[in-house]
């Protein structure tokens, strides 16, 4: 059995079923895991979330919970302003289009264009976000941790962090080892902050393999495939619609709203 692994898929669905197809994905032999982000930044998030329900409902892929995940769910869930300014500003708004563009009639910033926007998908997406709010924050095989972020070395057990470590983290992360005795896998932080490229990244330790290829911003999404032998394949399908230009900068979210 191939384990395929993805992340960071930002409503880019077009680049997604590309990318199945080009790995070849069989659901009935491979083992398909998703390290979040499904929504934000792409034009196509209820796509996405649609199908990543069907494949874990039926081929049984394992999915995890990103930060982007996590900030749709307390905008729409939660009554607070902060919460719901913090997710605009950070993709959120390409996210509502996506399921409601018939209602939005103004600016999504607007408190009564986002309420109507919000009574919409609570209305009638309600089963994405019950979905989305199910998701664990991390899956472990026999030699590698799957999860969003990473990890964080100041904790003697990595299951017991804070559960915002595990969509959140980043320099704590990848700029020290993990001292695990397992490979993390992770997405969320561009491979472009760690290695100025937007290939897989293998860190130098050895302990952490990168695979978010910025394909909201216009760059790629990325694939790994771990072999039945441990060994590694790494896939790359560009943004068709090049939505955002080449060279612009990647954004990094702040933790705080």
């Amino acid at each position: 059995m191939r384990t395929i692994v993805i992340s960071d898929i930002h409503g880019c669905y077009d680049e997604f079923n590309t990318m199945l197809e080009k790995v070849r994905y069989r659901p009935a032999e491979d083992q398909l895991l998703l390290l979040g982000d499904y929504v934000d930044r792409g034009m196509k998030s209820k796509d996405v979330v649609d199908q990543v329900i069907k494949l874990h409902e039926q081929a049984g892929a394992v999915v995890l919970k990103g930060n982007h995940d996590d900030m749709m769910l307390k905008a729409l869930l939660e009554e607070n302003a902060r919460y719901q300014y913090h997710w605009l500003s950070n993709g959120g708004s390409q996210t509502l289009l996506s399921y409601c563009s018939e209602v939005i009639t103004g600016d999504i910033m607007e408190p009564e264009v986002f309420q109507a926007a919000k009574t919409y998908i609570l209305e009638h997406y309600r089963h994405h976000l019950d979905f989305l709010q199910s998701l664990p924050l991390y899956h472990e095989g026999e030699k590698h941790i799957f999860v969003h972020a990473g990890t964080n070395p100041a904790y003697a057990d990595w299951k017991e962090q804070p559960g915002d470590d595990f969509m959140w983290i980043r320099d704590a992360f990848y700029n020290h080892p993990t001292g695990l005795g397992k490979t993390v896998v992770f997405g969320h932080t561009p491979t472009f902050h760690l290695h100025h490229t937007g290939e897989v990244w293998f860190s130098p330790h050895g302990d952490k393999i990168g695979i978010d290829g910025a394909c909201a911003y216009g760059h790629r999404l990325l694939c790994l495939e771990i072999g039945n032998d441990d060994e590694y394949k790494t896939y790359a399908v560009p943004n068709a619609a090049n939505e955002w230009p080449e060279d612009s900068p990647l954004e990094m979210e702040s933790t705080e709203p």
